[in-house]
């Protein structure tokens, strides 16, 4: 699989990322120049955690970002989709949970975790919008989520010039540090068409978040996407008699699993 729409077959997916675990962070590190380190404290940070939190890293990967979670005092559960990541995380981080599972069917109870994060991986969710109403489902009443995804610039000359990085230089780095260098055209491909900040944004408030927000990150190349699961009874009620009623075309083109 080397190009991207957003009808993603998740086994295709799954397998892509298979191939690419073992060096998937050292690549990354040399793709961004260093950038990936700095997003990742910025993304625990916008978490807000306390000592005893139970936090769920949806797509996480080998578990860089869980193993950061954890230095916090907060217990990290880590999901993946991809046999080989979860594989290759338990081999790096024995002490972590890791759980293989689709982030669109959560294998968790309703109101388990008081936090749910996930970097770089919404825009592989063949349906990203179920994905997020299954955050809302397993997040405590109050809790947060916060997710961290490529995005795009705001100055229209970065936009030019990062679009030029990921479709002239990043093919030929990645053939240079990974022997699986056609995923990274599905990267290219997966980041040109996602939506902007903005959609993502109404996708939080479809599903029932409050507080929505995001802010940007090097210039709008990544957006830090924050918001909370509603802790007053109201307005979970409200959301849940929501759910019946169809959905926008500018926010949803399917129905939300949304808990009430």
């Amino acid at each position: 699989m080397t190009t991207a729409d957003l009808n993603k077959i998740p086994r295709d997916v799954a397998v892509m990322f298979d191939g690419v675990a073992r060096g998937y962070d050292r690549t990354n590190a040399i793709l961004s120049a260093g950038s990936s380190a700095l997003w990742r404290i910025a993304t625990v940070k916008a978490l807000e955690l306390q000592s005893g939190d139970r936090v769920l890293d949806v797509a996480g990967g080998t578990g860089t970002s869980a193993k950061a979670i954890e230095r916090s005092g907060a217990s990290v559960v880590a999901l993946d989709f991809s046999s080989g990541m979860v594989a290759e995380g338990r081999r790096r981080h024995p002490a972590i949970e890791f759980v293989e599972g689709d982030a669109e069917a959560l294998p968790f109870e309703s109101a388990s975790f008081n936090a749910v994060t996930v970097s770089f991986g919404l825009r592989n969710f063949a349906n990203p919008q179920v994905a997020i109403g299954e955050m809302y489902r397993v997040l405590k009443p109050g809790g947060r989520v916060v997710i961290c995804e490529f995005s795009h610039p705001v100055s229209p000359v970065l936009r030019f010039g990062y679009r030029a990085y990921l479709k002239r230089v990043m093919p030929l780095v990645s053939r240079l540090v990974s022997s699986h260098y056609a995923a990274y055209n599905y990267l290219f491909d997966s980041i040109n068409d996602w939506p902007e900040q903005r959609v993502v944004s109404q996708w939080l408030r479809a599903a029932g978040f409050t507080r929505v927000g995001y802010r940007n990150l090097s210039g709008g190349i990544v957006a830090l996407h924050r918001a909370r699961s509603p802790e007053d009874r109201k307005v979970r009620a409200s959301i849940g008699r929501r759910r019946s009623r169809p959905a926008s075309p500018s926010t949803a083109a399917m129905q939300l699993n949304v808990a009430d």
